[in-house]
């Protein structure tokens, strides 16, 4: 897809979500023919032509200057991830760079190092379009204790997120809103994809989740981002029962597309028992696998 059709696909699909009433606008009960705001409307409430605000959605206006993308992200209600998410789209669009396969990611030392200290905490580090690229053996348990463990270092296998979420039935069965997961997964998904609009991967991905689910084709439509934050989550676990427990995603600073994922159970609560009792039932393995981790990190550098 050519990032101006992105932008443009972006400005349309986040238009026709909005109402008169939504902008302050009177809606006289006339039979509208578009649905949402008309062209000629936005513009107005931009503070630019019609014409110009046409061509701009059209894909044809590329210069747009930071002023009048703000002007149009206030006149769509944008929030600021999306109003910096419209300005990534508009700059993709005037570099015009090439599509290239992005390098591997991998996850330093330390980094390792620290997600292995929380060892009663369930952690992971995902990369930029949602492999895993580590996890702590609590985290394995917790989030996909039936995939293969070692799968994050084989970086042709690495499990991802997304995938899982949207396409393994054990995964869907973990979260009892599903939906709500799902919804904030495919929001990052799209944050990822406008700063990254030439990453093939993850074109890749997207691509393939759309034709094999339609419950994301139908989410990656609506053009909604949003950064990761903290949210509650509740679990139903195969070994430990229903928890509930808070996911926490930090970024890195060693490398920003990167994020180390922690899901942190209330002290004292019968989550916090449940995830003591799962961490006792995975201790032993994961020790192992832990040692056997960080001498292959080290060896890498």
């Amino acid at each position: 897809m050519r990032e101006r059709g992105r932008l443009g696909d972006f400005l349309h699909a986040r238009r026709s979500q909005l109402r008169p009433a939504d902008v302050g606008l009177k809606d006289y009960g006339d039979r509208r023919r578009v649905s949402g705001l008309r062209r000629e409307e936005l513009a107005l409430l931009a503070g630019v032509s019609a014409s110009y605000y046409t061509r701009l959605e059209q894909g044809q206006a590329t210069g747009a200057s930071p002023e009048i993308l703000d002007a149009v992200a206030r006149a769509l209600c944008l929030d600021e991830a999306e109003r910096r998410h419209l300005h990534d789209l508009a700059d993709a669009g005037r570099r015009r760079t090439p599509s290239r396969r992005p390098q591997v990611e991998h996850v330093g030392a330390g980094t390792l190092a620290l997600l292995h200290t929380l060892e009663g905490v369930p952690a992971l580090v995902y990369g930029r379009r949602a492999d895993v690229l580590a996890w702590n053996g609590l985290g394995h348990a917790l989030f996909a204790s039936h995939v293969d463990f070692d799968g994050p270092r084989r970086t042709a296998e690495r499990p991802n997120l997304a995938r899982m979420l949207f396409l393994d039935a054990h995964i869907r069965e973990l979260y009892v809103d599903w939906e709500a997961k799902a919804k904030g997964t495919v929001e990052h998904l799209r944050l990822v994809a406008g700063r990254h609009p030439d990453d093939t991967v993850l074109t890749s991905l997207i691509g393939e989740l759309t034709v094999r689910s339609e419950e994301f084709a139908a989410m990656w439509t609506g053009h909604h981002v949003k950064p990761c934050a903290a949210a509650r989550h509740e679990m139903r676990h195969p070994l430990v029962g229903t928890l509930t427990v808070t996911h926490q995603s930090l970024v890195i600073p060693q490398a920003e597309d990167q994020r180390l994922t922690l899901a942190v159970a209330d002290p004292g609560s019968p989550s916090e028992e449940a995830l003591s009792l799962l961490a006792r039932t995975s201790a032993a393995p994961a020790a192992e696998r832990t040692g056997r981790e960080l001498r292959s990190a080290e060896r890498n550098g």
